[in-house]
């Protein structure tokens, strides 16, 4: 077997048992790479029965506890703290990597600019992908969206699900910040676009990489495919968008935003009206629709955390005295 050139650790975090299965695939397509990662580290975020039930089915991986307050930041940080890796790359408690994925990681690396690199999500959608649910949206549920690059390029920041860094970026930037990111269910995010813009503007010159041939799935379950869910997870990013924009500044914070804003979704609801025109495919303008309602929604989200500022205390991890 191909021995990886880059000593890789592997963090997965997980909090409820509702996910076991899930669990297990994601632990289960880490120890079946085509390149082995040095260790496997799975984080449970206070839930000490989860952590007994880890232990016992998965007696070769590193199993901990989540060591600072409740919620994905946290946990991915009590992993950091314990890794030994050159690498360290993440993988959500419900997706299954590609056998070649950490394999496809590690080859990126070759070029010393870069600090980061992650990889295609794609869904798995539990009960079928609703007919209504635009590809620019995926990011909604977690997944690569209509907009990111089909080839390797650089990126202005990596998706949770399918994601690594090198060890010495949260040496030098921090950790991923307390108080953002998802907490149990609530939907909010962009704790990861926080840290790559902290990275890169702690290292200029330095690169994310976006590689579409390190690919996993991602499940979505019937609750997300649903438009509530939509709904509450657009009004979440605006909060955390308007977070990541007063943490880094306006102009690191939306770069990638506009273009999407201006370019990719304009194109959306251009198709969508065109799949119910030409086509005669009603579901088409209901795409457009939720095109343009996501967009709003996700707006006055973040009108509202730019106004509230409420969560102005949070800091990295290894940082401001933490």
């Amino acid at each position: 077997m191909p021995k990886p050139v880059l000593k890789t650790s592997v963090i997965i975090c997980a909090y409820t048992d509702e996910r076991w299965n899930g669990l297990i695939s994601a632990i289960e397509s880490v120890q079946g790479q085509s390149v082995q990662a040095h260790e496997i580290i799975v984080v449970i975020d206070h839930n000490p029965a989860l952590l007994d039930k880890v232990r016992a089915r998965f007696p070769g991986v590193i199993a901990i506890e989540n060591r600072e307050p409740r919620g994905l930041s946290g946990a991915r940080n009590s992993g950091i703290a314990v890794a030994h890796g050159e690498i360290l790359a993440f993988l959500d408690d419900d997706a299954v990597a590609a056998v070649d994925w950490l394999e496809q990681l590690c080859a990126s690396y070759g070029d010393p600019n870069v600090i980061g690199v992650g990889g295609a999500i794609e869904p798995l959608w539990q009960s079928g992908r609703p007919a209504w649910f635009p590809g620019e949206f995926d990011w909604v549920v977690g997944c690569t969206y209509r907009g990111t690059p089909r080839t390797v390029e650089p990126i202005r920041n990596l998706i949770g699900a399918n994601m690594s860094f090198r060890r010495e970026v949260f040496a030098e930037a921090g950790g991923f910040r307390s108080g953002m990111g998802r907490i149990g269910t609530f939907p909010a995010g962009c704790e990861e676009t926080e840290l790559c813009i902290r990275a890169r503007q702690c290292s200029p010159g330095k690169v994310m990489l976006y590689n579409p041939a390190a690919r996993v799935k991602h499940r979505v379950s019937a609750h997300r495919a649903q438009t509530s869910y939509f709904r509450t997870r657009c009004y979440a990013e605006g909060l955390s968008k308007a977070l990541v924009s007063r943490l880094v500044g306006a102009g690191d914070g939306l770069a990638s935003e506009r273009t999407y804003t201006l370019r990719t979704l304009p194109q959306g609801v251009w198709c969508g009206i065109s799949d119910a025109v030409v086509r005669r495919e009603g579901a088409g303008l209901g795409r457009a629709l939720a095109i343009v309602a996501g967009l709003a929604i996700t707006t006055i989200g973040y009108i509202m955390g730019l106004t509230v500022g409420r969560f102005q205390s949070v800091a990295p991890s290894g940082q401001n005295g933490e």
